[in-house]
């Protein structure tokens, strides 16, 4: 309903475009403008970001109308995504006429009501206005007729870049050629793994390698090149100078920054996140941003000077005029019979229940169906709370959402009792395995690693470990290096296409036994001995982080994770830890199906770590001077859930007593049924797939195995709510796989330190994955990665479409999409319900103003279920 006018060379009043900004203050600008990015971690190491943390002080409708202004992103779900969830009964109309009701009341308006509703609830069927109305002679002349809409003008100001209003010879825009250009330089200073050869000067960081070598660029014209001969050697320097070449006010740096960061997303945020990462390159997005701005300068000079930078959004008449001749049925003789003022009135109120605010209704309505009937299932029936319990085995998951339908079928097959935990378990640690030199973190982003934890193993098997190791690491490396070797490329086709066709040809017919035998070939060739972990602190090794635990740390987070839990009495003989982990083949994000906290790593470590401190006699011995008493003949064990088979692996079983080897027993024989089960429930929501399947775990098995399967699994799609409770609030409730559960007991948290530092963690976390799964469905051209087929792994560090497109940042489109027309993720809000009385609520409320902030701006929803039962909307 609107139109914005392309850049124009007329006489406006001159602003002051001197810039005499200090270093510290330009800093600052960048810092803040950084706010419109996300940082974006490389994709081997892929965790849920929400691409739109920094703007949480705004609500969540001020972002939308924000991004839709400036970048032309809409961030509410598509009518056609709305229309489908209704057809499936997601949304219950007598929600969406409530909100609309509410909306109608706070907004005052100067025509009829009965005019107001009927127009209203014929646009909010989502029916397109016609297309021969709106072409009408008809329309026209009744619009040239109107005099002109009392509406204020939103001024974009210098929300673009320069280059996007101005177009060369050929009538492409100069933006999209300066995109190229920067894109090409973030691949060549950010590989460090695929190139043969490395950026010249990259050790003196982005800017100053860039401004070696861009005065050589066979892709820029001779007066470009000669432009930068004696451009500053200093970034703030050159970002200074190339903001007053363009004639930038001062005033308005940062929503310039910013529409420069917002160009290229995935680039911009990628080197953000490096700046995160090292002091070294603390500057780096300066840099970038350095490196854009001045290329942008040598773009557009031979425009300059342009005097009027502005653009304006001004407000298109036809489509409103023709939205009340259709949907509010007001007839030609109507319309002329009105004043001028009455006519101002009935178009600005069309123009205030615009499109993005029918779907913001609806998103609402969508939202509150989803709340009430998640409020039906865990409040339709009393559940008694369990006093002494009789489980056989207690085993603690991950939240993930993909644990739900696991542990529900589980729970039915005998006394086991789950629970849930953020699959860190509370272990601040990263991990260096056996025979590597390297460690890795294995904890969410967001937090950074106290402890290493070492495998190790005996000096004489490691050393034949290590060795053999060596010879596959040799093998691979030097397969790589004859591939970027002119000579040696020569020759290796006729080395390798025997064994490389035959492979191909095993995994592209009998996928799963390939799989299998390179597996088998590669583990009985390593033959991993059995390992030990350093738990215990090494004082003798002087490390930046100390390897193993002190004495009083070991009680420290085996007492946290009991208590997170809400294990502290009524222990079972055995006790798992179960880590989760993924499994695919030719899938970059592989590592997206992992924990979507921890940067791509498995849970099994840590589970094993966590079970190896509990079962320590002196860990028992002091809580149980604390009153958590662990009866001697339980026994912690640990495992890992393999979400795309749904199996569980042990990692670790310790020797077991005669009570906890009954229950491992037990445990193994149900085990093939809770499987096919989990795995029944969760292929049959993939597409193009039969209720019932004869063997649903070979079919599980040969999507993890098969290099040409495209969606292995949904991973965390249709995640939508976060539970904090006791599992009797949960217990015999299909929630589908949608929802995150964490185990919690208000009457052990007096103080709500707990349910602080859950809502901090596994709360932040959750919001993150959900907006990040919300954001690549219903705006994938901006925030997903599209279609994995036609993905080009690039440097080493995430996936671009084609070999010159931003970084691409969010999920595949295989990952929220039913099909090239049918969303399968259901973008809503995360809603959390904490399971508590309401004025545990209002504390946390009251002492967390970034929760009070996010629910107050739209960005979470928040729900609580008293000791009664009762529900309740915060």
């Amino acid at each position: 309903m609107s139109e914005t006018s392309v850049l124009t060379k007329e006489n406006v009043k001159k602003k002051d475009t001197t810039i005499n900004l200090p270093k510290s203050d330009m800093t600052d600008l960048i810092k803040s403008a950084s706010r419109v990015i996300a940082p974006l971690w490389p994709i081997a190491a892929f965790a849920a970001r929400n691409p739109w943390m920094g703007l949480e002080k705004q609500s969540f409708d001020e972002a939308a109308d924000w991004l839709k202004n400036t970048r032309d992103v809409d961030i509410y779900p598509s009518a056609s995504m709305i229309l489908s969830a209704k057809n499936k009964g997601e949304i219950d109309e007598a929600f969406l006429k409530m909100g609309l009701q509410r909306w109608l009341a706070s907004h005052s308006f100067n025509i009829p009501r009965d005019a107001a509703e009927r127009f209203c609830h014929a646009a909010l069927k989502l029916e397109s206005l016609p297309s021969d109305l709106l072409s009408s002679q008809q329309l026209e002349k009744l619009v040239d007729e109107f005099s002109g809409l009392n509406t204020e003008n939103i001024e974009n100001s210098f929300m673009q870049p320069i280059s996007s209003y101005i177009e060369n010879q050929d009538g492409e825009r100069l933006v999209n050629i300066l995109d190229h250009h920067v894109i090409k330089w973030c691949k060549l200073y950010l590989d460090d793994s695929q190139a043969g050869w490395t950026m010249p000067n990259r050790e003196k960081g982005f800017y100053r390698a860039w401004q070696r070598l861009i005065q050589y660029d066979p892709a820029l014209s001779k007066k470009q090149r000669q432009s930068f001969k004696d451009w500053p050697q200093d970034a703030h320097t050159a970002l200074k100078e190339a903001l007053s070449a363009l004639k930038i006010p001062q005033s308005e740096i940062q929503t310039y920054l910013e529409g420069h960061l917002l160009s290229l997303p995935g680039w911009a945020g990628m080197m953000l996140w490096r700046s995160q990462q090292s002091s070294r390159e603390h500057a780096l997005l300066t840099e970038y941003l350095a490196v854009r701005i001045s290329m942008e300068w040598a773009l557009v000079k031979p425009y300059l000077p342009l005097t009027n930078q502005r653009s304006e959004q001004n407000v298109s008449i036809p489509p409103l005029l023709a939205a009340w001749i259709h949907w509010g049925e007001l007839t030609i003789e109507e319309w002329s019979q009105m004043s001028a003022s009455e006519q101002n009135e009935y178009l600005s109120f069309a123009h205030s229940f615009d499109e993005k605010l029918f779907r913001k209704l609806w998103l609402e309505a969508w939202e509150q169906t989803h709340a009430d009937q998640l409020s039906e299932k865990l409040t339709s029936k009393q559940r008694e709370t369990k006093g002494e319990k009789t489980a056989l085995a207690q085993l603690a998951f991950c939240i993930d959402v993909r644990s739900e339908p696991f542990r529900r079928q589980l729970e039915k097959e005998g006394p086991f009792e789950t629970i849930g935990i953020a699959g860190f378990f509370g272990l601040p640690i990263a991990t260096s395995e056996l025979g590597s030199n390297h460690s890795h973190p294995s904890l969410p982003v967001i937090l950074k690693p106290q402890h290493k934890i070492k495998e190790s193993a005996d000096e004489n098997e490691l050393n034949l470990y290590q060795q053999r190791k060596q010879t596959v690491h040799s093998v691979s490396n030097t397969f790589k290096k004859m591939k970027q070797n002119v000579l040696a490329s020569l020759l290796l086709p006729e080395v390798s296409g025997p064994w490389l066709s035959l492979q191909m040809a095993a995994r592209s017919f009998v996928p799963r036994s390939a799989e299998r035998f390179l597996r088998n070939l590669r583990e009985s060739w390593l033959r991993k001995p059995n390992t030990t972990l350093s738990l215990h602190h090494d004082s003798h090794t002087e490390a930046e982080v100390p390897v193993g635990f002190s004495d009083e740390e070991k009680v420290n987070y085996a007492r946290q994770a009991l208590k997170t839990m809400g294990l502290t009495k009524n222990f079972a003989p055995l006790i798992v830890i179960c880590g989760h982990g993924s499994q695919s083949s030719n899938n970059p994000y592989a590592a997206a199906l992992e924990c979507g906290a921890c940067g791509g790593a498995a849970g099994g470590f840590n589970a094993r770590v966590l079970a190896a401190l509990c079962n320590l006699p002196e860990v028992r011995e002091k809580l149980s001077s604390e009153g958590i008493e662990i009866p001697e003949d339980t026994v912690f064990a640990a495992a890992e859930h393999k979400t795309t088979v749904d199996e569980l692996q042990w990692v670790y079983v310790p020797e077991l007593s005669e009570a906890a080897q009954e229950a491992f027993d037990r445990m193994e024989a149900v085990m093939p049924k809770v499987s096919h089960h989990a795995n029944a429930e969760r292929l049959a929501q993939l597409p193009n797939f039969e209720k019932e399947l004869k063997n649903p775990h070979a079919e599980a098995q040969r999507f993890a195995e098969d290099w040409s399967e495209v969606r292995p699994e949904w991973g965390l799609a249709r995640n939508a709510a976060f539970i904090i409770g006791q599992r009797e609030l949960t217990q015999d409730c299909d929630l589908e796989g949608r929802a995150f559960l964490h185990n919690y007991d208000w009457k052990q948290d007096e103080s709500g330190n707990l349910l602080a530092n859950i809502i901090a963690g596994p709360g932040t976390v959750t919001q993150w994955i959900n907006l990040q799964y919300y954001a690549s469905t219903v705006a994938p051209h901006y925030y997903g990665s599209g279609n994995k087929a036609t993905q080009t792994v690039t440097a080493g560090l995430g996936v671009m479409q084609g070999n010159a497109s931003d970084l691409l940042a969010g999920l595949p489109w295989q990952s929220v999409m039913q099909s090239d027309h049918e969303a399968y993720h259901s973008p809503l809000r995360l809603l959390i319900v904490i399971q508590a009385p309401s004025e545990f609520v209002e504390r946390l409320l009251n002492n967390d103003s970034a929760l009070r902030e996010k629910v107050q701006n739209g960005w979470v929803r928040l729900a609580s279920v008293d000791p009664e039962g009762r529900w309740e909307n915060w």
